[in-house]
């Protein structure tokens, strides 16, 4: 994604002026001067990790962001509706049921019957997904993948693509298939990551998200033709698409938008853990905010190391804290879940007020789960959990595993591994997921790694 073949910008530069050149090429219909934008704006897309998604109770996304922005801009009020796919997406689009679909829909000769396309093109690339040796990368040309080992998924389009590549080069790639019953596209890449497997591909906008989380692979050799895709509106709404174009050609958009791919494509999202002085916890020391720790852990009826551990692993006991979607302070609260919990922007950052807030909210969590988890100890890794991805999640969660067979009681194995299966859309599509996509290693690695802290604060 990072490159086109053919001229060497970012990518990020090329969606974008390809974008301006199609307004510049566009002129303001007298129609569309003339037609006012709706009151309201309904927006139908998808769960998706590049379009919608819940984190922490808060809506996120690329195309959310963006269309929030045209929204305010233009002020008017967005209204989202989300659908299961995208035949539904241009199904409700063509009965009029929404107005803009705020998805990368490809611009192809098929769709181009249907929609008209509008907003800043995307363009995506087959990648390959190798491991950096040294920050530097082994494969720097197609022809070299020649006697390598490459894992997709079968029956894949990238089993397709390497298929074609392979007799482009003349052969000699040696292509592994997965199915998918077995592993899926965003394990292959960590397993990439970890050194499990050689080399993968996937398409460059997940690669470039996926980079975020794992920094030590390369994805900048791309392997096929690029694929543009945009926004679309009816055919009949012309109007609407030269209105959206005309925004969108507009500086600040530009730079709204190479800040939202950024944000959400190229922050890193990985937790750097400081060095545990073991000479301090020999003392008893873990934080400097341990008496905090010990007075507000007994309205939990937690023991303190248990919260202290969770506080190293959000924040590394650094009150000044952002992380990549704007959760603050030792304890990595969001912004509008603090205020829910009596806690102002201006206080956020205050340790004392941060931890009480947390515990607050770890209080409401627990009072929420028992009826879901009644064991106490047990309940404790679910409330972990929901503090880390939001509760919507860990609903979604026990749903799949009471309906794929995993007990609803249990973490560790069973919810853990329904958690994980929110991140395919198969699942999150799910009827009795409610609450979309999520990446549910992140939150699976959190309670691993809280309670491994806990356990070794313990021993001290």
């Amino acid at each position: 994604m990072r490159r086109l073949s053919y001229i060497h910008l970012p990518v990020i530069l090329i969606f974008l002026i390809l974008g301006m050149a199609r307004c510049s090429k566009k002129t303001e219909t007298k129609t569309a001067i003339n037609k006012p934008l709706p009151d309201t704006l309904v927006v139908g897309t998808l769960y998706s990790p590049t379009s919608y998604f819940l984190y922490k109770g808060d809506i996120m996304g690329y195309h959310y962001d963006l269309i929030m922005k045209f929204a305010k801009d233009k002020n008017i009020v967005a209204k989202f509706e989300i659908m299961r796919n995208m035949p539904s997406l241009i199904e409700k689009l063509d009965s009029a049921k929404i107005d803009i679909i705020a998805y990368n829909i490809p611009i192809t000769a098929e769709y181009n019957q249907k929609i008209e396309h509008c907003g800043l093109d995307n363009i995506t690339k087959q990648v390959l997904v190798q491991p950096t040796k040294n920050g530097k990368r082994g494969i720097t040309d197609v022809t070299q993948l020649s006697g390598k080992d490459i894992y997709v998924e079968k029956g894949s389009k990238y089993e397709a693509r390497l298929l074609n590549l392979n007799n482009e080069i003349g052969g000699g790639i040696k292509i592994h298939t997965i199915s998918r019953d077995t592993l899926m596209q965003e394990d292959l890449i960590e397993m990439v990551a970890d050194g499990e497997i050689p080399l993968t591909i996937v398409d460059s906008d997940i690669a470039h998200l996926d980079h975020s989380y794992y920094p030590n692979i390369d994805i900048s050799l791309e392997i096929s033709f690029p694929q543009r895709s945009s926004w679309a509106v009816r055919k009949s709404d012309k109007w609407l698409a030269d209105s959206i174009n005309k925004w969108a050609g507009q500086k600040n958009v530009i730079e709204a938008g190479q800040s939202l791919f950024r944000h959400y494509f190229e922050t890193n999202k990985t937790f750097s853990e400081a060095e545990i002085n073991i000479r301090l916890l020999k003392r008893g020391i873990i934080s400097p905010y341990d008496n905090l720790f010990k007075f507000h852990s007994g309205t939990l009826g937690w023991d303190w190391k248990l919260l202290a551990a969770q506080a190293y692993i959000e924040s590394n006991f650094n009150p000044q804290a952002v992380s990549w979607a704007g959760a603050r302070g030792i304890m990595q609260l969001m912004p509008a879940t603090a205020r829910t919990l009596g806690l102002s922007d201006n206080n956020i950052e205050d340790p004392e007020s941060n931890i009480q807030a947390a515990v607050k909210l770890i209080l409401s969590l627990d009072k929420t789960l028992q009826k879901y988890v009644p064991d106490t100890e047990e309940r404790k890794k679910f409330i972990l959990a929901a503090y880390n991805s939001g509760i919507a999640h860990i609903y979604d969660a026990i749903s799949l595993a009471k309906k794929f067979g995993k007990d609803p009681q249990i973490w560790d194995g069973n919810v853990s591994e329904a958690l994980l299966m929110k991140a395919y859309p198969e699942y999150y599509n799910d009827e009795v997921c409610k609450y979309g996509y999520f990446r549910g290693r992140q939150t699976v690695k959190y309670v691993s790694e809280v309670l491994r802290i806990y356990h070794l604060y313990k021993r001290y």
